[in-house]
């Protein structure tokens, strides 16, 4: 079997690849590792909006059941009410069925343990493994009364809002929000939130129907967000996506605010209340020069690892930082969760935002957003260039002409025949020219692929 798990659980086309049959050995994997520890596991299952998560909720649950797991069926959370509600009640392990951003038709499958963390790649290989041997029928299954249960529980995720709220202490009373639910799992819960702490909510993209996730909406789409607010006259706009573990913003004018101004308007604030753990920020080698700028003339230190939320989580827990995140809107507050939280990151910049009593878009002034280019190169074979002379010369002479003032990085794809050029600088013409010479040269040497 060739390996299942990505870089954020398995995911695929629904039927395609992430079948009913698999979800149901993936439960029965699952059920069997944390069994070891415990006779009988207690599982907590969240999903999406998607047409297909029911389906593979019921497969994943019984699967778990025929090993001898016990479920909790939470229905439509966000994946941080997961990894929330798995620590809060004790509960052993916990699963969300989501592809986040991704179009309908994917969907995925993602475990937490029971601190609330994505299960390292180590944990992920052994779930493989399981996996091949309930295909092949060598797991057990229990009888009679050890056979598991399964309990629906449809009121966590209002425990779940409860508990978004409790992490501000102050009334939004005067704001008015227009909130993008991208169709997705936060569509019910995010307008109670905001409505609870007292801002006045204009609601879009709140109508799922099992395929209009993340279509021309959320956090992807930030087209209709930008045009609503404007429209209303609102204060602010925030956007989620399918699974509402990011969070990007919207100021008063229509512009966007990205995941690095987010970090560095919510750790200045930390900063200032004396709780910016080691003065530091971890974001990735994506985060814009302007956000590492910006973080050094305030006193704060940043930290760039690869590009995802999960080696954003593991740099932060290993050294006991505060936040971190990317510049697509996963930010993590590890103080308060431990994922990603796009309702938890909303409701603390919408906090930051009225006890300042400035606009969201003097407050982005804080940092200066360097322009950054990317062009995604499809080639024959992503490995080798970074061996390659001549590839090797174009970039260097890439980062000599763009000086400190700018850089270019050069990565290929974790899940794709492609790799990336991204060139960041003040001179929008020079990072085009720069970008497109060296991916020139990267097709020409590793065979391009037209498109």
């Amino acid at each position: 079997m060739s390996r299942l798990f990505g870089t954020d659980g398995v995911r695929g086309v629904v039927n395609a690849f992430l079948t009913p049959e698999l979800a149901y050995h993936l439960g029965r994997a699952a059920g069997a590792y944390f069994g070891r520890q415990k006779k009988r596991p207690v599982f907590l299952i969240g999903r999406d909006t998607r047409i297909s998560g029911a389906m593979l909720e019921n497969a994943l649950a019984a699967g778990i059941c025929s090993v001898g797991g016990d479920v909790v069926v939470a229905g439509v959370v966000p994946t941080p009410a997961v990894a929330y509600l798995v620590r809060k009640h004790g509960w052993d392990a916990g699963v969300v069925i989501s592809a986040s951003h991704n179009k309908f038709p994917d969907n995925g499958i993602k475990f937490f343990d029971g601190e609330g963390f994505k299960l390292p790649d180590a944990v992920e290989d052994e779930l493989e493994e399981l996996c091949s041997q309930s295909s092949e029928n060598n797991l057990e299954r229990p009888t009679g009364a050890d056979i598991g249960r399964i309990l629906n529980s449809r009121e966590l995720a209002h425990e779940y809002a409860a508990f978004v709220e409790s992490t501000v202490d102050v009334s939004l009373e005067g704001l008015t929000v227009v909130y993008d639910g991208a169709n997705g799992a936060a569509s019910a819960v995010g307008p109670e939130v905001f409505e609870k702490l007292g801002a006045k909510v204009i609601a879009i993209n709140v109508d799922p129907d099992g395929v209009n996730i993340n279509e021309n909406a959320g956090s992807t789409h930030m087209e209709g967000l930008q045009a609503a607010v404007v429209k209303y006259g609102a204060d602010v706009g925030i956007a989620n996506d399918g699974d509402a573990d990011r969070c990007l913003l919207v100021d008063e004018k229509g512009q966007a605010l990205d995941g690095d101004q987010i970090m560095l308007l919510c750790a200045k604030q930390l900063k200032e209340q004396g709780r910016l753990k080691q003065d530091m920020i971890v974001g990735t080698v994506m985060s814009n020069i302007g956000f590492h700028k910006a973080a050094k003339e305030m006193g704060m230190k940043t930290f760039a690892t690869a590009v995802g939320d999960r080696y954003v989580l593991e740099k932060m827990r290993a050294d006991g930082y505060s936040i971190g995140g990317e510049q697509s809107g996963h930010v993590i507050f590890l103080d308060y969760n431990s994922t990603g939280d796009g309702l938890l990151t909303a409701v603390q910049m919408l906090a930051l935002l009225k006890k300042s009593g400035q606009s969201l878009s003097e407050l982005a002034k804080v940092m200066v957003k360097y322009p950054q280019l990317l062009i995604n190169v499809h080639v024959v074979t992503k490995t080798g260039w970074d061996e390659n002379p001549l590839i090797q010369a174009e970039i260097s002479e890439a980062a000599r002409e763009l000086g400190e003032n700018g850089r270019i990085l050069v990565r290929p794809s974790g899940t794709e025949a492609l790799i990336r050029v991204m060139a960041e600088g003040p001179d929008h013409e020079q990072l085009e020219r720069i970008c497109h010479t060296v991916a020139e040269t990267i097709g020409r040497e590793q065979g391009l692929v037209e498109e």
